[in-house]
Formats: C-alpha cells, structure tokens, sequence
C-alpha cells in the first residue's frame, strides 16, 4: 500500500476520533437529561471533567514500546483526547488522574479478532447465528475487549457486514468499544476455508464472500469496499475450523491473490490473507499481500520471501490450547480437532523462526474463536516463544499500528497521537502475564474502566 494511502486511513481515523468526542458529549447530554440528572449530579466512567478539558495522567512508570523507553514519574497532558505532551514536570492545572502506583502503556492492538462471534459457537452451532445475533454479540464482545485494555482491532470476517455496522456504532459514540478496522466478508472460493460447508447441497448455502476467478474477486473486492470494509481479507488456504477443508491445500491461484491484492490496493486498503499452508503463504506474499494470518506451516523460503517483501506475519499461537482443550465443549468438529493437534506445535516453532529470521510480528490472536476479553494470554506464548516482552509489548502497539497504517493516530506515547492508554499494576518487563489484569482504560482521552 502507498504511504500516501496509509496516510489516507490515518486522517480519516483522526477525523472519526474528533467527531466521536463530540458525538460522545451530545450523546450524554441527551442521556442523562432523558433520566433526570444533571451534568453536575454526576461524572460517570466515560467522561473526565477538568479545567478547559485537560486531563493530567500521572504514570508512576511509563513504558513507550516503540521507542523501548521506560520512564519513571510522568505526566500526560490530555487534550480534545489527544496526548499534548509529556513531561517530568507536573503541569499547573487540568484535571490529574493518579496512577502513580502503576505502568502506563499505550493501549493494546489486536490484529486479528472476530468481534461478531461467540467462542461457544463452534462447528453445526454456527447454524444459529444471523447477521442480527452477530452485531449483538459484537457490541458485548467490543466492550470486553476494550476492557481487557485493546484499544484498537482489526476485525477479519463476519457475515452480513456485522462488524461494519459495529465499527460505524462505536465511532459514532452509541456503544463503547475499541477503535476497529473491519472487513465485511472475508473472501473464499467455493468450498473453501471462507465458504459455508455445514449444510448438503440441497440448501445451496453459500458464504457471503464467495467468488471463484481473476474478475468475480475483483468484484468481491469492490463490494467489500462500496459496503464499509475498511481492510479485505481472503482465505488463501484451507483451515482448522472449517468442514472439509485440508489446511496446507492452497486455495485461490497466484492470478486470483493477484487481483484481490491489485484491487485492494489501488482503492487504499491492505490486504491480510487467512494462510497456514506453506504453498498458499508463498503465493500470497507473492501476490503482495500485507499480512499472513496464522503461517502456521510457513518454510524457510516463506520467511526469506516475507522478510524481502516486508510482509507482517499475524500469528495466534495461544488458541490451540483453547481448541484442544475446551474446542470439543464449544462444538468444534472432531476433523478440526484433529487438524489442530497438528498444526498447533508446528505454529509455534515458526513463529520462533520468523522471529528469529527479524520477520515483523504484529499481535494476532484469533479471538471470537476463544473467550472474547483473554487476549492479553497470548502474550506469555510470544515471550516463552521467543520474544523479549518488550517486544511482545511492540507488536501489539507500533508494530500492529504501522502495518494498520495508523502509525500516525495510535500505537505510540507521543504528542498529537491519540490518547490511547492502559495501566497495570507492577512491572510488565518482569512479568508479562500482568498484561491480563489490565486496571485502567482510556480510549481517545475518555476513561472507561479505572479500578
């Protein structure tokens, strides 16, 4: 994707966290007025008051993972839900919030999520769900997440454009819920990974993302886009979850990725291919694709190939233990039980030698297929796995925001960047697993959860 594109969704994000904070004000206004109370009677989590709007954050540690600075006794000056500046010196007035006690960080970044899905709707239970139920379930699952301190995502699929009507309700300020980059239906061929298999042929059930041939993608791609997508995705090989499909079987031709990528890119959006085969993932990075999700069976020419094309890798390497250890409960089919059991460790090692081999990791974790809220788990399998937690810190933060092209909004304690914070008690750099007892939220300069 060009940078002037990249720069394209960053001014619209920053346009969108404007318009939220205003939406956001008239929104309670109305609300609190409609049951009685004024704005003086009450100052509920979601809203900080100060002097002209100035929030003070007072971080007793502040870790920046893009710069791998860790500083102690800061103040963020928050301003119109920007961070103003940042300072050893406590400033003469605004509003202080008191973290003194804790670590401060930029907020978490997923790149890979399924706001719209249940992890206890697996395999013939998926039958159950409609684009309705979908966007219900994503505005519960919206607010988990930003609890859990994710900030930003990337949503990858869901049916009916679900998550776009999510992403366009939580911009406009009516649900709580993380800034969100969504895809609208992920694109599959026929019988594939992406398609619907559950039903016999009969039913002529077919997934909304379907298209087969250079020209149907194109269009696929197109409409995508004309209903709201925001990045495209395609399933490039066959998968774990899905009926009747063989993980490492490439699925699309190199002429099929080629004008999915083309397509995308010459509209502004990036690409991430669903991948775990070794032959799909080549052809793919071929292709031009800007993220490999999964690459659980990537080669060592897959990584020479990623590393020379500057392809991010988005690798969940957390949720097999949720498959293979709960998947059965949640009505996930024995063949994708039995799928997992091989491709689980083998995800694992490549993630080691991608890492190893310098390939950019941003922080994928596939959830919607676990527990909506356990994201942060995964951190402790990038740092057994081979990562420094600071690192693992990177790629959930700047990492992830460059390759969403949001490097200018998000991602980064830095002036005129989104105030986008999270708190924890004690050292994460000692202890990673802290990351999954986040304490304190704050999205675009509004406090959503402060323990």
């Amino acid at each position: 994707m060009s940078h002037q594109g990249s720069t394209g969704v960053a001014r619209i994000f920053k346009l969108f966290t404007i318009l939220s904070m205003f939406l956001k004000t008239i929104y309670l206004a109305i609300y609190l007025f409609a049951i009685g109370i004024t704005p003086a009677e009450s100052q509920p989590m979601g809203e900080v008051a100060g002097d002209n709007d100035v929030i003070i954050v007072h971080a007793g540690r502040l870790i920046d993972p893009a710069t791998e600075r860790v500083l102690a006794d800061q103040y963020l000056t928050i301003e119109n839900g920007l961070i103003a500046a940042v300072s050893s010196n406590r400033p003469s007035s605004g509003t202080i919030v008191d973290l003194s006690e804790k670590t401060v960080l930029p907020g978490l970044m997923d790149a890979h999520v399924h706001l719209t899905s249940r992890h206890d709707q697996h395999g013939y239970r998926r039958l159950r769900s409609t684009p309705a139920s979908s966007a219900i379930n994503g505005v519960v699952n919206a607010h988990t997440t930003l609890m859990a301190g994710f900030t930003t995502v990337r949503n990858l699929g869901a049916q009916g454009y679900a998550d776009i009507a999510l992403r366009d309700a939580i911009n406009a300020g009516l649900v709580p819920g993380p800034r969100m980059l969504a895809s609208g239906p992920s694109i599959g061929i026929t019988g594939g990974h992406c398609d619907m298999n559950l039903l016999p042929a009969q039913y002529k059930a077919k997934a909304g993302g379907v298209a087969d041939g250079p020209w149907a993608v194109r269009a696929k791609v197109r409409e995508n886009i004309k209903y709201g997508a925001s990045v495209i995705k395609f399933c490039g090989t066959g998968g774990v979850l899905s009926k009747g499909t063989t993980i490492g079987a490439q699925q699309f031709t190199f002429e099929e990725m080629s004008a999915i990528v083309d397509e995308a890119h010459a509209l502004g959006l990036k690409v991430a291919v669903h991948a775990h085969g070794s032959d799909g993932i080549k052809t793919a990075i071929k292709a031009g694709v800007d993220s490999v999700e999964h690459a659980s069976l990537i080669d060592d020419e897959g990584l020479r190939l990623a590393k020379k094309n500057n392809t991010t890798l988005s690798m969940d390497i957390y949720v097999s233990d949720f498959i293979l250890a709960e998947g059965e409960a949640a009505g996930i089919l024995p063949e994708s039980l039995a799928k997992e059991r091989i491709v689980g460790r083998q995800q694992r090692e490549r993630f080691q030698a991608a890492h190893r081999a310098g390939i950019e990791i941003a922080f994928g974790s596939d959830a919607g297929v676990y527990r909506h809220g356990l994201n942060a788990r995964q951190f402790a399998y990038m740092v057994e796995w081979g990562m420094t937690p600071m690192e693992a810190m990177k790629a959930a933060t700047s990492v992830t925001a460059d390759l969403f092209g949001l490097s200018e909004v998000t991602g980064r304690v830095s002036p005129g960047l989104a105030a986008d914070l999270i708190a924890v008690d004690g050292d994460p750099l000692s202890d990673i697993r802290l990351l999954e007892g986040v304490t304190f939220v704050m999205k675009d300069g509004v406090i959503y959860k402060d323990e």
